[in-house]
């Protein structure tokens, strides 16, 4: 998941052709229900600019990590994979011996779920928030100037997945493409991702996607027959609609709605517009920060968004009507649906740190998400085990949250 705007979608070009690429017959990776494991190799002490180097080690100390108690607790539940996310930063600005130590760390943590019967996609995940190794410098366009440092390090990575168990682990080269969908940037782009950990790793299963940020428009701007790779995984993130599923977040910075929207419901017609707004005027009188003026021009955005959305009414049947389209694209090119992932799905709950959606709402939400993905034939990963998004209750107690594990349809609930 990323802190983006996902809203405009311009038409673009087709990918690319591949050259075909001999490999040897293996056992397929086989994915059904899956987890994020963010924060893991996330969350980076970077120095300040102009520094564009991280302090050693990389990622903040006090970050929410899996251990094997978690791991084995949701294989327990019937998690049968995970998606690791790992920032690419620290392994673009270390060398030598440091940077072995990540990659040895993350293959470290890739054994550890292999141990407790999970595979593993590693996803390169881009820090929007950092102010050098960011989706910009990396691979916001074909000119982007860390672009052949990046294509360096998706080989580097390819060729050390490459050893493991293919049945066991794939490689998404990136995490939610900036580019507006169908974009020509990214049609050229994703191909040469793809060859170059293809000409590293002949029997791995690799991961493409769609441009503007992984959304369901950017998969149907996508042709696998111009990618011509057989081992593919396809993945598309679902998190519509955002005023349900973001409400509450302080991260989305460019949309200044979301940290006062509250109270949201799901579906549309277990609420009422009058009671939202009720919510939402109270987030915003607790807030002694922003000028008066800037919250009055707020206030009235977050008014005409709650007209459209409660004018809509969405229900499961909205969600259903996304799915369909993945579908139709899928059965168009002759994808088989379990090669196509719901690689991200989620809302913020409300506790402590965050005022957002409604317990019984959220629960609600993901259990109409997951149901509608598996009566399309489609593996699914849920947005996340930890943080705010998470399918435990807190950071600290690590306790599955019994609501959700009924929504995605889990085995009991770890306390």
């Amino acid at each position: 998941m990323r802190a983006v705007t996902r809203r405009h979608v311009v038409a673009g070009l087709g990918a690319l052709a591949m050259p075909s690429v001999a490999r040897a017959e293996t056992r397929a990776l086989r994915l059904r229900r899956g987890m994020n494991l963010w924060p893991w190799f996330s969350l980076t002490r970077e120095f300040p600019a102009p520094r564009t180097d991280y302090d050693w080690p990389p990622f903040q100390p006090d970050r929410a990590i899996p251990v094997r108690g978690d791991l084995a607790a949701l294989r327990s539940a019937g998690i049968d994979f995970v998606r690791l996310p790992v920032d690419p930063g620290p392994l673009l600005a270390f060398s030598g011996a440091q940077r072995e130590r990540l990659f040895s760390d993350i293959l470290g943590a890739i054994e550890l779920a292999n141990d407790e019967a999970l595979s593993v996609i590693v996803n390169l995940h881009p820090n929007g928030a950092t102010h050098h190794y960011n989706p910009r410098n990396l691979v916001g366009d074909v000119t982007a100037p860390l672009f052949t440092r990046y294509l360096g390090l998706v080989r580097d990575i390819a060729a050390r997945l490459a050893r493991l168990d293919p049945a066991r682990i794939a490689f998404e080269p990136l995490n939610e493409p900036p580019q507006s969908c169908g974009a020509a940037d990214w049609s050229v782009m994703q191909p040469e991702l793809l060859r170059t950990a293809r000409a590293a790793a002949p029997n791995l299963t690799l991961v493409a996607t769609g441009a503007c940020g992984g959304m369901v428009a950017g998969l149907e701007a996508l042709d696998p027959a111009r990618i011509g790779d057989p081992n593919l995984v396809y993945t598309f993130h679902f998190y519509e609609p955002y005023v349900f599923s973001h409400q509450g977040a302080p991260w989305m910075s460019g949309e200044p709605i979301y940290r006062y929207l509250n109270a949201v419901p799901w579906p549309a017609s277990a609420g009422a517009k009058q009671k939202t707004l009720a919510a939402v005027a109270a987030r915003m009188a607790a807030d002694a920060k922003t000028p008066a003026a800037d919250k009055r021009e707020v206030a009235a955005t977050i008014d005409r968004v709650l007209d459209e959305y409660f004018n809509a009414n969405p229900d499961k049947r909205f969600i259903e009507r996304y799915f369909a389209r993945v579908a139709a694209w899928a059965d168009r090119h002759r994808i088989a649906r379990e090669r196509v992932l719901l690689g991200e799905f989620g809302a913020l709950r409300s506790d402590e740190r965050y005022v957002a959606a409604p317990a019984a709402d959220r629960a609600r939400y993901v259990r109409d998400v997951r149901e509608t993905c598996e009566a399309a034939g489609m593996p699914w990963a849920f947005w996340n085990l930890f943080d705010g998004m998470g399918l435990t209750v807190d950071d600290w107690s690590r306790a599955f949250d019994p609501a959700i594990v009924a929504a995605l349809g889990l085995r009991g609930a770890r306390g």
